[in-house]
């Protein structure tokens, strides 16, 4: 579909000024740009659809992600790759969807971290690699723990900094980040400094990042990862300018969480006495994160010359004292987090490309995490890679007429007796409990029912057969993920 201008009230650019915002290009200067450009991807954690002010946030107010889409093109229907961490960025990494990606749900393995990515899987970085790129990660990996097939070192990546486990990744004041194979104490981060007085772990990272960038020179493309854990649980930001000035803002019911045993900084979330206080500082944090990226890209004068891409890795989550609900943070969609409804696999997602993406677009293109390694791979003129997605390059650059589409796309889910999910146009088919003694079915049309409101299953069973076939078409089995098995 052709992009649309997008249009943002003065409310929701509230701290934004000129300077904050990339240099607006028209697409027609594309010829004279490098070929090569390089790329910035920022990945939320749990970031749900309507916490971000360009996407209808009114409690607080996100303006250097904002940023992003003024100078460039607004999604609203990208959806990720599933509905939690690990699969979700398997599916991104690896192009192809839950149904066929190698890692199909959250499985802790000995001695830290997740079921690993075979070797090499990882297309997305096998294609920059290819090109001659070096590349970055910064934030929570958590497809394998070190050493491993799925260690980043064996998945194309150069440089490596944060959380290899994301269990680990549930304490933002850990006693250990990994640097590349090293693991790297946090002495101010234990048991005889009181919790959240040490170093936090997100500003850590993001200063390695920024360490990164400074190193790269103007002839030398890079791509630079960025998987935040923020804002995933658990809720908890330094005492600072940031979280001082939204306490008093909300009404607030205190969190009981863990604060000690074997689960303390091992999965279990802290106490929060501002539970949506730390949430909305949490979120501004990282808006004030993203700032100082593209300033740095500025300041290098590699602005002009990279791709950048925000998103989420899937819905908003209800753990840890968080309250999507009164955050409205999955916008007019169903569900959170762990659901197949729109409200935990449909994602916010900006792009931005001075010269080449028309700023201020937005586009209702039905698209998905998998679909980026084929984009990637047509971006750098190398092959695409064999999988299931497409390249988005086409519609980013404006060549619409030459965008190809999905037929439909699939979802798989390991957790709470199984969940599948198919999409075909406006229609939408869920199959829930698997595993259970009362499996079901529900129908949606999306084009009329954005919030899956009114299940249709029993008024249209021609159209539950057909796409059950597409399920049934969709679901590659693999005995590390009995999806149908009790």
């Amino acid at each position: 579909m052709t992009p649309t201008p997008l249009k943002i009230g003065g409310a929701l650019l509230f701290g934004a000024t000129a300077s904050q915002l990339a240099p607006a290009c028209s697409p027609q200067q594309s010829a004279d740009a490098p070929r090569r450009p390089n790329v910035l991807f920022i990945l939320a954690d749990d970031l749900g659809y309507g916490d971000l002010s360009c996407y209808g946030q009114r409690h607080f107010a996100t303006p250097h992600i904002d940023s992003l889409a003024l100078t460039g093109m607004r999604f609203t229907q990208c959806y990720s790759g599933t509905t939690v961490s690990a699969p979700s960025r398997s599916c991104l990494l690896t192009g192809t969807h839950s149904g066929h990606t190698p890692v199909r749900g959250n499985i802790e393995l000995p001695p830290e971290g997740q079921y690993p990515l075979p070797y090499g899987a990882a297309e997305l970085f096998r294609i920059f690699k290819q090109s001659g790129y070096t590349t970055g990660v910064f934030g929570k990996w958590g497809l394998g723990y070190i050493g491993s097939t799925g260690d980043p070192a064996n998945q194309g990546v150069d440089r490596f900094y944060g959380y290899n486990c994301q269990l680990l990744a549930h304490s933002y004041y850990p006693d250990h980040l990994w640097s590349d194979s090293t693991r790297i104490e946090l002495p101010g981060n234990d048991d005889r400094t009181p919790y959240g007085a040490g170093s936090y772990a997100p500003d850590l990272i993001h200063a390695e990042a920024l360490r990164f960038l400074d190193e790269r020179a103007a002839d030398e493309p890079f791509m630079l990862f960025y998987p935040t854990t923020i804002p995933h649980a658990e809720l908890i930001v330094p005492e600072d300018s940031i979280i001082l000035g939204l306490r008093g803002r909300f009404e607030e019911t205190h969190y009981r969480g863990i604060d000690s045993g074997p689960a303390f900084r091992r999965g279990g979330y802290c106490s929060q006495e501002y539970p949506r206080a730390t949430f909305a500082a949490m979120v501004t944090r990282l808006d004030r994160y993203v700032g100082e990226l593209v300033a740095k890209l500025r300041e290098k004068g590699l602005l002009k010359n990279t791709l950048i891409i925000f998103a989420s890795d899937n819905g908003p989550h209800l753990e840890g004292g968080a309250d999507p609900d009164f955050f409205d943070s999955n916008g007019p969609l169903r569900g959170y987090k762990r659901d197949l409804y729109e409200g935990g696999i449909r994602v916010p997602m900006l792009v931005s490309w001075p010269g080449h993406i028309a700023p201020g677009s937005q586009t209702d293109f039905v698209c998905a995490f998998w679909d980026l390694p084929a984009t990637f791979a047509e971006l750098t003129g190398r092959d695409a890679p064999s999988g299931d997605g497409i390249s988005l390059l086409p519609l980013l650059e404006g060549r619409t007429e030459e965008q190809a589409a999905h037929d439909w796309l699939y979802f798989g889910f390991m957790e709470h007796d199984g969940r599948e999910a198919v999409r075909q146009g406006p229609w939408k088919l869920l199959h829930l409990d698997i595993r259970s003694d009362t499996p079901r079915y529900e129908l949606y049309n999306l084009d009329e029912d954005p919030g899956e409101e009114h299940d249709l299953a029993a008024r249209h069973p021609e159209k539950v057969a057909e796409l059950r076939k597409l399920m049934e078409e969709s679901y590659a089995w693999d005995p590390s993920w009995p999806l149908f098995a009790k």
